[in-house]
């Protein structure tokens, strides 16, 4: 079971039957749910042939550890296809746009960017490997299906990856509170990484030195930062906005 893991919620695993089903082994259900939502996962988890066992409440505890399960668990095949950057930039059709998250540790604020990237149709979330969460069963969860539609690349030197990107032509633009340009009066055109950085420290030094400019987000409250999921959704919005305008 080396290569298998578990997710909660009801969200994320009818997210995942959708789009991948043939990457789930087995759904656990609490036996004592009849309601719709329930009685929908099963008929969805029948029509796509994946087994569906009933259990109790304490079986599903146990799997879930200290996520929250909703009263549903799946077991899914945890080997996913390598994609790297070049695999993304290679297929666009549209100038990139990408998030760089630089140390993001809190699974929720993943889970948060990545449902962020994929409304504002971001075409991957870029990540370290190391002091970074990772897709754990939590981030699959708050992601509510996007962690299966938006490609999360995780590098070994995030440094090495930006450089790599400007070869591609794309501008690496990262978000910071002591910027002095304001992301109000910046033209945001062509192939754009946004960079981000994690709770407390922000964007490291290193990171922060790769960045062709650093910009920052307007704020008239008393409020002197924000959330890195929300300060991600201004950022791409505010690209798409420009971007559709222009068109």
């Amino acid at each position: 079971m080396s290569n298998t893991r578990f997710i909660f919620g009801f969200h994320a695993i009818t997210s995942r039957l959708r789009q991948n089903p043939a990457s789930i082994k087995e759904i656990f259900l609490d036996a004592g749910r009849y309601d719709q939502r329930a009685r929908d996962l099963a008929k969805l988890a029948e029509t796509q042939d994946v087994r569906l066992i009933p259990c109790d409440n304490a079986r599903l505890a146990a799997m879930a550890g200290d996520a929250r399960h909703q009263g549903v668990a799946a077991c899914v095949d945890a080997s996913r296809s390598h994609v790297d950057i070049e695999d993304v930039l290679d297929t666009l059709t549209e100038p990139a746009l990408l998030l760089v998250l630089d140390g993001i540790q809190d699974p929720h604020n993943l889970g948060a960017c990545l449902r962020v990237a994929d409304a504002f149709g971001a075409h991957a979330v870029v990540a370290p490997k190391d002091r970074a969460v990772g897709l754990t069963a939590t981030v699959h969860k708050v992601a509510s299906g996007a962690a299966d539609a938006v490609p999360y690349i995780s590098v070994t030197n995030l440094a090495r990856t930006l450089r790599e990107l400007k070869q591609y032509g794309v501008s690496i633009i990262g978000a910071t509170a002591d910027a002095d340009s304001s992301l109000d009066s910046v033209r945001l055109g062509g192939p754009i990484a946004w960079v981000l950085g994690g709770e407390g420290k922000g964007i490291r030094r290193l990171t922060r030195e790769t960045c062709d400019q650093l910009v920052s987000i307007p704020m008239l409250g008393s409020v002197e930062s924000l959330n890195v999921s929300v300060s991600a959704g201004i950022c791409l919005f505010e690209t798409r906005r420009q971007r559709g305008a222009r068109t």
